[in-house]
């Protein structure tokens, strides 16, 4: 079964609607994770714009990198570049993509247009995950 990981800042936005997503679109054939190189906790409004979706992250965790499962994966993709920076070194085997998308958890602004900054990067993360997927096939 093949593996990827997910990886940014926080675990608390990006890489777990990556998380949420791989789930619904990969499926079965993988084994899905996301960490981050801190734990800042689950963001609400994450949860609340994968909701409009229809997928439920409200029990995922925010994790730590596991280095074994790191070094086990068959793709780790890093959705900033803190985490690609900070990253541990990984065996030859595990291939890497870097998707640079921008922290919604960092926008400024009124209720209506922070979500809508975390839309834009879910809908961001969907089609990406999508790609993903066709070529993985």
């Amino acid at each position: 079964m093949k593996q990827i990981y997910f990886l940014c800042t926080g675990n608390s936005c990006r890489s777990q609607m990556a998380e949420g997503f791989a789930k619904k679109v990969l499926g079965d054939q993988w084994r899905i994770a996301s960490a981050g190189v801190e734990r800042h906790g689950l963001n609400t409004n994450a949860v609340k714009v994968m909701n409009e979706v229809g997928i439920d992250i409200s029990r995922n965790e925010s994790k730590l990198i596991d280095v074994d499962y790191l070094n086990s994966s068959n793709l780790v993709v890093t959705l900033c570049g803190d985490a690609r920076d900070k990253c541990p070194v990984t065996p030859s085997t595990v291939k890497k993509l870097h998707w640079p998308l921008i922290d919604p958890a960092q926008v400024k602004g009124s209720e209506k247009e922070v979500l809508e900054v975390f839309r834009q990067v879910r809908d961001e993360i969907e089609n990406r995950i999508k790609n993903l997927a066709a070529q993985e096939q």
